[in-house]
C-alpha cells in the first residue's frame, strides 16, 4: 500500500491522528503502522496527537506559521515572529512565538521551538490578519501593531514611562528604524488601550509615536 499517496490529500495542514487513522484504515492495525512511520521518518511528531510529513515521504510540509497556529489553538503568531515577517525587524528568528487564549506553553519540535504567551480576551482578539503563507495555507498573524503591543506586553520588565526609554527599547532592544515607526496606526493602537494590560506602556507608546 503507497502511504504516501494515502497521506499527500492531508499535507496542507498538521495531520492530526484521527485524520492519519482514516487514511491508514485499509491497514489491520493503524497504530502500528504510525509507529512505523514514525520510526521511519515517514511522519514527525509535533505533539501527542498531531503530526507532519517526514523527510521519507518527500512531501510538501506545512509552513511553520499555520503549524503554530495548529499547535495550540485558538492561537496566532506575534511578537518578534510577526515583526520579522512584516519586515520590521531586521534579524531571522528561530523561534516561533504566538499568542494564545490558553495558558502559557512552549512546544520543541523536531521542526523547531513553539512558544505561546497567554493573553486574555478582549484584547486578545484585536489586530489579527489573514495571511496566505503558500497555497491553502492561511495563517493567523498578528498586525505589525498589535505583534509590537504584544511584545510590550508580554516582556517582563517592560515599563514605559517616557519617551526616552520607549525610543531605546524601540530601536535598541527591538531594532525597528524610525521610518518603519512612523508607519505604524497609531489610531489602532489607540482603540486597545481601554482593554489593554500594560495600558500605561502602550498609551507611552502613542505618545512616542506621535512625536515622530
Amino acid at each position: 500500500m503507497n502511504t504516501r499517496r494515502k497521506i499527500k490529500p492531508y499535507t496542507i495542514a498538521p495531520i492530526a491522528h484521527h485524520v492519519v487513522m482514516e487514511a491508514l484504515h485499509e491497514y489491520r492495525r493503524p497504530n502500528d503502522k504510525i509507529s512505523e512511520m514514525l520510526k521511519n521518518g515517514e511522519l514527525l511528531s509535533l505533539r501527542r496527537g498531531m503530526y507532519v510529513p517526514g523527510p521519507e515521504l518527500d512531501l510538501q510540509t506545512p509552513d511553520l506559521f499555520l503549524i503554530a497556529n495548529h499547535l495550540r489553538g485558538p492561537s496566532y503568531v506575534s511578537m518578534e515572529s510577526a515583526l520579522s515577517y512584516w519586515g520590521m525587524i531586521p534579524e531571522r528568528v528561530y523561534e516561533i512565538s504566538s499568542v494564545t487564549l490558553k495558558t502559557t506553553k512552549t512546544y520543541s519540535t523536531p521542526l523547531g521551538r513553539f512558544s505561546f504567551q497567554h493573553l486574555a480576551s478582549p484584547y486578545y482578539s484585536f489586530g489579527i490578519t489573514r495571511q496566505e503563507m503558500a497555497d491553502n495555507q492561511i495563517a493567523m498573524v498578528a498586525s505589525r501593531e498589535k505583534a509590537l503591543c504584544d511584545k510590550i506586553i508580554v516582556t517582563s520588565g517592560v515599563l514605559l514611562r517616557s519617551v526616552v526609554q520607549t525610543m531605546d527599547f524601540l530601536i535598541e532592544d527591538m531594532r525597528i528604524s524610525e521610518d518603519q515607526l512612523q508607519t505604524l496606526d497609531i489610531e489602532m493602537i489607540r482603540s486597545w488601550i481601554e482593554d489593554a494590560p500594560k495600558s500605561s506602556s502602550l498609551s507611552m507608546l502613542i505618545k512616542t509615536l506621535e512625536r515622530l
